[in-house]
């Protein structure tokens, strides 16, 4: 297990690390909701049928064979916002939309408007599938546009929240919120900078996201402003999500995700009394990442709220590899795969212990295409006897990936969210390069799921 070092995020005092063994003393007796008796799971899950891919039309199969075989290229990957924006100005602003509206658009964005996003989520909703909605919207840093552009961006998510439980097909939603679309990129940098020395007061935060305008040390006037005003801006989208929509909070980069998740936790302290409406993301890529987890759960113990976990094993590694290296820092990331698939299940683990204990308190969304870990989570939640169907585990995958796992989940009747992005092709394609560029080492995993969908293929062939 990682060993904890450094300072993180605190209330009032600084919460003492548990050990894993004294995570088990977190929660309360299970409640009925655990004590139900599950539905009893196969022995293994099977991820070798192609007959996962029967619901998808002819059309369906072939676009998803061309397009993961263009994906399988890491020089294409690399190179595809220049690709894209040399066929732009070739084929001119329509025509590029052409070109991508039924190919790779169709294969990863549910839609631009709510009629063409609500016939991509009901179809989903007929295969046992559920939406996780994401606003295409995102900075880094160098690319702040200013207070217009972030309460546009809020506003944008304000309808993500509505859409999201307001249609038939809306089953226990979840959405997807990226901090850095509400709040500078720069003040993230900053604000971690200034945390690791003296980590904020969370009440300090859910003061400012009350309307009370707070002095936040070591911030200058302008930026204490603008924090103030992003602090309001997640307030309302919280209040309106709350009892509705859970919203999930994406990690992002090592230089912004404290302060990024001293924002979520104090979201959390504020929304989360009675349930988990709120999630925090942790990136098991990151050799500090099970202590960040410890770090949560002993905070949600000490200040009284629910913790909902989305666990990823990360996005950035090549950017976060090459920006050490540049400043002469350690590597932040796992030195091998099999450590980071250690660092995941262990943080599975975890997780799934102390909502055996106490479903209503802690949530878990086991986010990944690993066949693995997506047997172990299903062979322990057995163990442990988590009720599958009670809300408190679920699992998800992008949408137009990784379907024959997908599939697989929801018809032995696991909960299954997939990731939908959704918005105009000038909206999704930046964000689609960006999740292209950063997923390659999915991307080029995607082998077998190809070779399942050629078997679907033949076998139609030889049908006719």
């Amino acid at each position: 297990m990682e060993r904890c070092t450094g300072t993180m995020i605190r209330s009032r005092l600084r919460p003492v690390l548990p050990s894993i063994s004294s995570l088990r003393l977190i929660g309360t007796e299970p409640t009925s909701v655990a004590a139900s008796t599950p539905t009893l799971a196969p022995a293994t899950l099977a991820f070798e049928d192609p007959s996962a891919f029967r619901v998808k039309s002819l059309s369906e199969l072939l676009r998803a064979l061309a397009v993961f075989r263009f994906c399988s290229f890491p020089v294409l990957v690399n190179n595809c916002g220049k690709l894209m924006s040399v066929a732009r100005t070739l084929l001119g602003k329509r025509g590029f939309s052409m070109l991508l509206r039924p190919t790779v658009y169709a294969q990863f964005v549910a839609g631009e408007n709510e009629m063409e996003i609500s016939q991509s989520m009901e179809k989903m909703s007929s295969l046992g599938l559920r939406p996780m909605l994401a606003v295409p919207i995102e900075e880094d840093l160098g690319e702040s546009t200013g207070e217009k552009r972030y309460d546009d961006n809020m506003e944008a998510m304000l309808e993500c929240v509505r859409m999201s439980h307001s249609n038939a097909w809306s089953r226990d939603p979840m959405m997807q919120l990226k901090i850095t679309a509400l709040l500078s990129p720069e003040l993230c940098v900053k604000l971690t900078t200034l945390i690791a020395n003296e980590p904020y007061d969370l009440n300090l935060l859910v003061r400012a996201m009350d309307g009370e305008m707070q002095d936040f040390p070591g911030l200058t006037e302008s930026e204490n402003k603008h924090f103030n005003c992003s602090l309001q801006r997640l307030n309302k989208i919280s209040e309106a999500s709350v009892n509705r929509v859970r919203v999930l909070v994406d990690a992002e980069y090592t230089y912004m995700n404290p302060a990024m998740s001293l924002v979520t936790m104090a979201m959390m302290k504020k929304f989360n009394k009675d349930g988990p409406w709120i999630w925090n993301t942790y990136q098991c890529y990151l050799k500090e990442s099970r202590c960040l987890l410890l770090q949560a759960l002993q905070l949600s113990r000490n200040e009284g709220f629910c913790l909902g976990v989305k666990l990823v094993r990360g996005a950035y590694m090549d950017k976060e590899r090459k920006l050490a290296k540049v400043q002469g820092r350690l590597d932040p990331i796992h030195n091998s795969w099999e450590d980071t698939n250690d660092s995941y299940n262990g943080s599975l683990d975890v997780m799934l212990d102390v909502i055996s204990r106490n479903p209503g308190r802690y949530s878990i969304i086991v986010a990944t295409h690993n066949e693995v870990s997506v047997r172990k989570a299903a062979e322990r939640i057995k163990e442990l006897g988590i009720n599958r169907e009670g809300g408190s585990v679920c699992f998800g995958q992008l949408l137009g990936m990784c379907d024959h796992v997908s599939l697989t989940l929801a018809k032995e009747g696991y909960a299954v969210y997939k990731s939908v992005p959704y918005g105009s092709v000038d909206d999704t394609v930046p964000y689609l390069v960006r999740r292209a560029q950063e997923n390659q080492t999915v991307l080029q995993g995607i082998r077998k799921e190809r070779d399942l969908l050629r078997k679907e293929l033949w076998r139609r062939i030889r049908r006719t």
